[in-house]
C-alpha cells in the first residue's frame, strides 16, 4: 500500500446554470478555478440547452435544490471565495442573496442578464432583484449593456463607465467593475470603481467573434485569485490578463463562434521546459554544423516562443547570444526565458500576423546571403528602416514591431526570411521563422550550405 499525499488547494464556489455547450457557465468557471489552481465547487441554478449559435433552452432548479447546494458546499469547505452567474429568477436572486448574508468570504457577483449570442438569460422582473444580492457582494462584474440596466446610464468611455461604476455602489456592493468589451474601440477598457479610487486595466482588443463564456471566465478568475489570498486591485489586474489570453487563444470549436480557453494560460506555462529544450536542441545543431559564415557581428540568438506566449518573458533563448570563435560556433551562456530582446520582440509582433509562428533566428546579411535566399527560392520580404517613422524611432523597442508589420501585413503568402538592410550604426540582417524548431534549423542550415558554395 503506498503512503497518500494529498494535495492541498484554496476552495472556490461557483452558483450559477449550467452550459451544454461547455463554454460558458458552471464549466467555464470550474474550468477558469482549475486553470488558478484551486479546487472548484459548485452550486447549479438552472440546465441550458445551449451551443455555439445560441440558447435553445432553459430549466431553472427549485429553490429547495439550490438551497440545498449552497448548504452542502459552505457546510463542508473552507470555500475562500465565491462567484456567481445565471441567476434566471427573482426567486434564485433572492434565495443566494439570502445564503450570502451568511457568506464568511468575498462575493463576485456577475450580473447575467444576456447571453454573448444575445439570448435573454434572467426574467425582465428579476433585473432589480439585483440590487439587493449586490448588497452582499464584494464587486460586481458587469459589462455595459447589464451596468445601463443597474444604473440607467449609458456607458460609452471611461467617464461614463466610472459613473455608471459609482451608481452600482449605492447598491451596497463593495467595488464594480464595468467591463468595457461591448465598448467599441480599438483597446478594451475595463473600469474598476470603489468607494476610494478608479483604476482602469488596458488590453489591445482581441478581432474576433469568440468571447463566449468571457464574462464567465473573468468572474471566476478574480474569485479563485481571491480565495487564493490575494489582494483585491492584483486579483483583478490578473484576471484581466487571464482573460486577454484566453480569448486570443480561443477554442475554434462547434459550428458558431467559439469559446474562450481557460486552459491556455496553463498550457503555456506548462510548455516552457518543452520550449527551452527545444530551443536548446536547436543551438546544438548550429554547434554541430558550425554556422560561422551566417553568425553577424552582433553575434547569433535563437528564440523561441510558448504556445500562447503575449511577452518577452515567455520567450526562451541564449543568454549572451551565440558567437564565432577559434573552434566554430558556441552560445556564450545557456537558454533562459527573457534572454533575447530584438529578435523575441520581433517574433512576437510577427506572430500577431502568423500566430502559428514560434521560433526565429538572426542571421548575417550581405551579398552572398542574398544570393543564397534569391537561390533557395523562399517566401521573402523586407522592411527598409529609412522609411521608419521618427516616433517609431524614439520609442524604445519600436522597431521589431513597426518592422514586423511591414514584412507580414496584408500578405497571402508569409514569409520565412525577412532582410533588415540596416543603417547607420545598424547592421543589415536576415532573419528566418518557423512554426517549429526542426524547420527553423532546417532553413538556417540550408541558408548555410547555399553560402558556403
Amino acid at each position: 500500500m503506498r503512503t497518500p499525499a494529498p494535495d492541498s488547494r484554496p476552495v472556490a464556489l461557483t452558483i450559477a446554470g449550467s452550459d451544454s455547450g461547455g463554454g460558458a457557465g458552471i464549466q467555464a468557471d470550474l474550468a477558469t478555478m482549475a486553470a488558478h489552481g484551486v479546487f472548484g465547487t459548485s452550486a447549479i441554478t438552472a440546465v441550458t440547452a445551449q451551443n455555439t449559435r445560441g440558447v435553445a433552452s432553459s430549466y431553472v432548479l427549485p429553490v429547495a435544490e439550490i438551497e440545498a447546494q449552497l448548504e452542502a458546499v459552505t457546510d463542508d469547505f473552507a470555500v475562500g471565495a465565491a462567484k456567481t452567474g445565471m441567476l434566471a429568477t427573482t426567486d434564485v436572486i433572492e434565495t443566494v442573496a439570502d445564503a450570502a448574508r451568511e457568506f464568511e468570504f468575498p462575493l463576485v457577483v456577475d450580473p447575467v442578464m444576456v447571453a454573448t449570442s444575445g439570448d435573454p438569460l434572467l426574467e425582465s422582473e428579476a433585473e432589480r432583484a439585483y440590487e439587493r444580492l449586490l448588497g452582499e457582494a464584494t464587486l460586481a462584474t458587469p459589462n455595459a449593456d447589464e451596468a445601463e440596466v443597474l444604473s440607467d446610464i449609458a456607458v460609452v468611455d471611461r467617464e461614463s463607465a466610472r459613473e455608471a461604476g459609482e451608481a452600482i455602489l449605492e447598491t451596497g456592493v463593495d467595488a464594480v467593475l464595468v467591463k468595457g468589451g461591448h465598448v467599441p474601440g480599438e483597446r478594451v477598457r475595463d473600469v474598476l470603481v470603489t468607494g476610494d479610487t478608479v483604476h482602469a486595466f488596458e488590453h489591445a482588443r482581441v478581432g474576433t467573434d469568440a468571447t463566449h463564456g468571457s464574462g464567465c471566465a473573468l468572474a471566476a478568475a478574480i474569485a479563485a485569485r481571491l480565495a487564493k489570498g490575494e489582494s483585491f486591485e492584483p486579483a483583478v489586474q490578473g484576471a484581466t490578463d487571464f482573460l486577454a489570453r484566453a480569448v486570443r487563444y480561443h477554442y475554434d470549436v462547434g459550428e458558431g463562434h467559439g469559446a474562450v480557453n481557460h486552459m491556455a494560460p496553463l498550457r503555456n506555462e506548462a510548455a516552457r521546459e518543452l520550449t527551452a529544450e527545444e530551443v536548446q536542441a536547436v543551438v546544438d545543431r548550429f554547434v554541430e554544423a558550425d554556422v560561422s559564415g551566417l553568425v553577424p557581428e552582433v553575434g547569433m540568438n535563437v528564440v523561441g516562443a510558448t504556445p500562447y506566449a503575449e511577452s518577452v518573458a515567455e520567450t526562451a533563448a541564449v543568454e549572451g547570444r551565440i558567437t564565432r570563435t577559434l573552434s566554430g560556433v558556441q552560445p556564450n551562456r545557456g537558454v533562459r526565458f527573457g534572454a533575447s530582446s530584438h529578435v523575441a520582440r520581433f517574433l512576437l509582433s510577427a506572430r500577431e500576423f502568423v500566430p502559428e509562428l514560434r521560433f526565429a533566428v538572426n542571421c548575417r546579411f550581405d551579398a552572398d546571403v542574398e544570393a543564397a535566399l534569391e537561390s533557395l527560392e523562399w517566401p521573402l520580404a523586407e522592411y527598409d528602416r529609412g522609411d521608419e517613422p521618427d516616433d517609431v524611432k524614439e520609442t524604445e523597442g519600436n522597431t521589431m514591431g513597426w518592422g514586423a508589420r511591414q514584412a507580414f501585413a496584408g500578405r497571402e503568402d508569409p514569409p520565412v526570411a525577412i532582410v533588415d538592410r540596416g543603417e547607420v550604426g545598424k547592421e543589415a540582417l536576415v532573419k528566418l521563422v518557423a512554426a517549429d524548431p526542426e524547420a527553423l534549423a532546417d532553413r538556417t542550415l540550408a541558408l548555410e550550405a547555399e553560402v558556403a558554395e
